[in-house]
């Protein structure tokens, strides 16, 4: 799908869901071609011509000023996810032309980064990416997500051997048939990957690896097509993240989320739990799990 078109879906989906009760305006009889706001009322709200706004929808948002776009934003209620990605989705549109951008290869993370990773020795963590690979676990982090790793070792840290295929969390969510099992709020669960891979399409639309994961999700998996094509976005920078471990049961962790500024495009996901509570008792347990992988690993090494 091309930019344009991601323009196009995402606006007519934003207006769809707003009514003219909920824009302030009179709703003049009680047929509606429509299930939200015109396009002649949005242009109204935003303060453009009609022509100028039924352009915009169709994609064309270069040249749009910030001012337009934030009158725009404003009339369709959009929230701090939904302005971010239509401001890529203007990028994207008015730097297109000019370049087409080749994938590079990404390289290892700096050791600096992976010792404050592996340094977290209570708290599970990892280092993602936009696309939600797995770059690099300590070692409670690897534990937590064990079901995602093909040998369900918790000793390998590090996950950056480009010769075999990358731990993918969407990957195994929707394609895996364990994935519905390892994610018990599915639907919770469903529309935060997808949301979030929806937000990191418009960040970079160049990136082929992105595609091509989209792609293949959207043709093996229903569910995935289904919540792609609602073009919602969001912001997921913390938050309560439950999973059922097939070791430990159900555990529910608070996660905080920070990007890294040295490694753009890259994210730091730490769990914790509060002290005294069941999740707090939970990550104990996983981590006494850990321990004994670790001794049988050991062991099959010695």
């Amino acid at each position: 799908m091309s930019t344009e078109s991601d323009i196009r879906a995402f606006l007519a989906s934003r207006r769809a869901k707003i009514t003219p009760q909920q824009a302030g305006l009179p709703a003049y009889g009680g047929n509606r071609r429509v299930p939200g706001l015109r396009r002649e009322e949005v242009a109204m709200l935003a303060g453009v011509s009609v022509d100028y706004y039924v352009r915009l929808e169709r994609g064309h948002l270069a040249g749009a000023s910030e001012e337009v776009l934030d009158s725009v934003a404003n009339a369709l209620r959009l929230d701090d996810a939904e302005r971010a990605h239509l401001d890529d989705l203007a990028r994207a549109v008015a730097r297109r032309p000019a370049r087409r951008r080749t994938k590079r290869a990404p390289g290892p993370l700096p050791d600096s980064v992976l010792r404050v990773l592996h340094s977290m020795t209570d708290s599970p963590a990892f280092i993602r990416n936009g696309r939600l690979d797995i770059l690099a676990a300590n070692r409670l982090g690897r534990a937590l997500y064990a079901p995602l790793f093909p040998d369900h070792r918790v000793q390998d840290h590090r996950v950056q051997d480009h010769r075999v295929q990358t731990v993918n969390i969407a990957r195994f969510q929707f394609l895996n048939p364990a994935g519905r099992d390892f994610f018990p709020d599915w639907e919770e669960s469903l529309n935060t990957t997808v949301s979030l891979l929806r937000t990191e399409a418009g960040r970079a639309p160049g990136d082929s690896d992105l595609t091509g994961l989209i792609g293949e999700l959207v043709t093996r998996s229903e569910e995935f097509r289904t919540a792609w094509a609602k073009h919602n976005v969001r912001l997921h920078h913390t938050g309560r993240k439950a999973v059922r471990h097939p070791a430990i049961g159900d555990i529910t962790l608070e996660f905080d989320a920070m990007e890294l500024p040295s490694q753009p495009g890259l994210t730091l996901t730490a769990f914790s739990a509060e002290p005294n509570t069941p999740a707090h008792d939970a990550l104990r347990l996983l981590a006494a799990w850990a321990a004994t992988e670790d001794a049988s690993a050991a062991a099959d090494h010695g």
